[in-house]
């Protein structure tokens, strides 16, 4: 975001601000970060850079500040600013305590930290608000571990030792490290002790040292098979034969049953019939998925703690959204339709089985579902940092600069482009809005909710006549005139987003549209200093910065009204890549809304060409608007 140029005083006084690393660019003029930066900045490194003058104030900040590289180093008064190195890296990691030869361990055993070959429980610990800087202190690695412990054998839980290994600093300043968890007299965890731990950690219920801050727990998936020394096996052989006995019986069972399915979904496959028409109410078994697990409904009442309130963290019209965990230690997001509704059962299926078929790291990965006992039930991945809207809001806390937004633009065009392009058949989203756009632990970009999407041909290509839907700010005049579907639909909606993105507001709200906004100070002398005062404030942006005219005129583009001018999603792509390029960022690196459905008659009245309030509401999950 800052390249060159002088660094402005405001970029200090974030209150959140606790590191700024801004080393080799042509960043030049005089430091002056002013008396109001923020109390929790640390470290402000701006090594080699152009800077060739230090304020009073700047010389007496009593905290960090690298300035090696700079011509200023050339004036005695910042020597001492200039003779300094960044903190190293973290450099601990747990230590191994054997007072003999170590134990050699099976394959995929591990040592634990009091010598003992076991299968640990494993996943990646992310703190995201620490509020220490000095990274090569151990004694906080220490005290974390030592937390560990003690909280574990307060629940009694089978805890041998706690190894932590890895610990980095991520690109977004956030503190990873590995979690190691072993077991305590043996050589691996119970299916139940493994899901309690996970429970502690993804819920949150541990509470680490104060200066870690938030955290979030990533599990990785557990070895329930493990199996145990050979030695034990010459005293189980009678046990093994006749557990050898039932499992070829019930693999004989298991084939007759994959018959008689196979068999099943020939028939549906000739009738025709899909997931998504299928009807719960009819006779028929529910047609088979090749890429989504069936859950049973007491699985996920296990995995959810009965759903409890602790592990709800969302919700609206369809009901709510709650974490969970697995089985096998996987971390997951339950959304959870209303009791006795049959609202959205139709979206349901077809969510499931558009996202049983599409995979790209830019979609949200539907991991099962569950459908008995009256309940519909949608499980995905866990994804760790909400929503864009949430985010653009200040509500999940976690703040997105200028470079982020752009990388977080170009994830989600990734998603869309993919299910516009190599999905097989075509797939029209229908909904893209900043609601349903997730950001992951690192803050890319996962495009969600498929309940009202649509299959475009084979080819892709032309439209088809349906009834509309969607969500009113984001919606596609055109499709909402005529009821004439394409993919062009969802590019309007993301030149939306994009707009969004940059302004931080709500598209419509009280009758204020931000594309009508944004066209007016545009017009009709094009100059884009008239846009500073729906800039976003938190981004101290300005309408100079590399690549912000472009971006302007990207988002113009995608909100054409005529479907034809608008760009496909992959040239939108191409073009934010080139946008990032020319803002100084390396492209491959690393709500409640009133959704509604149109009458059915055809609209023929332009959804935004009154001053009209629109407000938003999670109170129902499509409620009817008429055109006025």
């Amino acid at each position: 975001m800052y390249r060159n140029g002088e660094l402005p005083q405001a970029l200090f006084s974030s209150s959140s601000l606790q590191t700024l690393r801004l080393r080799d660019n042509r960043l030049n003029g005089t430091l002056d970060i002013g008396t109001d930066y923020s109390n929790q900045l640390q470290l402000i490194d701006l090594t080699n850079n152009d800077i060739s003058g230090i304020t009073t104030i700047s010389d007496g900040y009593n905290r960090t500040l690298i300035l090696t590289g700079n011509p200023v180093c050339n004036q005695k008064s910042a020597q001492s600013n200039c003779n300094m190195t960044v903190p190293a890296p973290p450099s601990y990691n747990t230590s191994i305590k054997c007072t003999t030869l170590p134990p050699t361990c099976q394959i995929d055993q591990v040592l634990s930290p009091n010598c003992q070959c076991a299968y640990p429980f494993t996943g990646t610990l992310l703190f995201v608000a620490r509020s220490f800087s000095d990274l090569s202190n151990n004694t906080n690695y220490l005290m974390l571990e030592q937390g560990l412990r003690d909280q574990f054998l307060q629940l009694e839980l089978p805890v041998d030792s706690i190894s932590l290994q890895n610990i980095s600093v991520n690109l977004y300043n956030s503190l990873e490290m590995s979690l190691a968890i072993f077991p305590f007299s043996k050589i691996y965890f119970s299916q139940e002790e493994v899901t309690e731990i996970g429970f502690f950690l993804s819920n949150r219920t541990y509470q680490p040292p104060p200066n870690f801050g938030l955290y979030y727990f990533l599990a990785r998936q557990y070895p329930f098979n493990a199996v145990e020394p050979t030695s034990k096996k010459s005293k189980k052989l009678p046990t093994i034969m006749g557990v050898a006995a039932g499992v070829l019986l019930l693999v004989l069972i298991c084939l007759c049953i994959l018959i008689m399915r196979k068999k099943r979904s020939t028939r549906l496959a000739e009738d025709g019939q899909s997931f998504a028409l299928w009807n719960p109410k009819s006779s028929g078994s529910i047609p088979q998925l090749k890429g989504a697990r069936m859950f049973t409904f007491e699985e996920i009442k296990k995995c959810t703690n009965n759903f409890a309130e602790m592990n709800e963290v969302g919700g609206g019209g369809y009901g709510k959204v709650y974490r969970g965990t697995l089985g096998n230690g996987q971390l997951v997001a339950v959304k959870r339709a209303q009791e006795g509704s049959s609202q959205g059962s139709h979206e349901f299926r077809t969510e499931i089985e558009l996202l049983q078929r599409v995979h790209h790291k830019n979609l949200v990965s539907l991991v099962g579902f569950c459908f008995e006992k009256g309940e519909q039930m949608l499980i995905y991945e866990y994804v760790p940092n909400g929503t864009l809207k949430d985010s653009l809001s200040g509500k999940s806390g976690v703040h997105l600069d200028w470079r982020r937004r752009l990388r977080v633009a170009l994830g989600a065009a990734k998603g869309i482009a993919y299910l516009h392009e190599l999905a097989d058949p075509p797939i029209v989203h229908r909904d893209i809005k900043s609601s349903n756009v997730l950001l992951d632990e690192n803050l890319n970009a996962k495009v969600s909710d498929f309940g009202l999407s649509k299959s475009l041909g084979a080819d892709g290509k032309g439209h088809i006549t349906t009834q509309v839907k969607g969500t009113m700010g984001y919606l596609d005049p055109e499709y909402y005139m005529t009821q004439q579907l394409t993919d062009k639909s969802d590019v309007y909606s993301f030149g939306v987003l994009l707009l969004e993105l940059i302004t931080g507001k709500k598209p419509l709200k009280r009758g204020r549209y931000i594309v009508r906004e944004v066209k007016a100070l545009l017009d009709p002398s094009n100059d884009l200093s008239n846009l500073k005062t729906l800039l976003d404030p938190s981004l101290g942006l300005t309408t100079s910065v590399g690549g912000f005219e472009q971006y302007i005129n990207l988002a113009l583009r995608c909100v054409d009204e005529n479907s034809a001018d608008r760009p496909t999603m992959s040239e939108v792509v191409n073009w934010l890549e080139k946008i990032m390029q020319q803002a100084g960022v390396n492209p491959s690196s690393a709500s409640n809304s009133l959704s509604f459905v149109g009458s059915s008659g055809t609209p023929v009245r332009h959804p935004y060409q009154d001053d009209v309030s629109f407000e938003y509401s999670g109170d129902a999950a499509h409620p009817r608007v008429e055109p006025k």
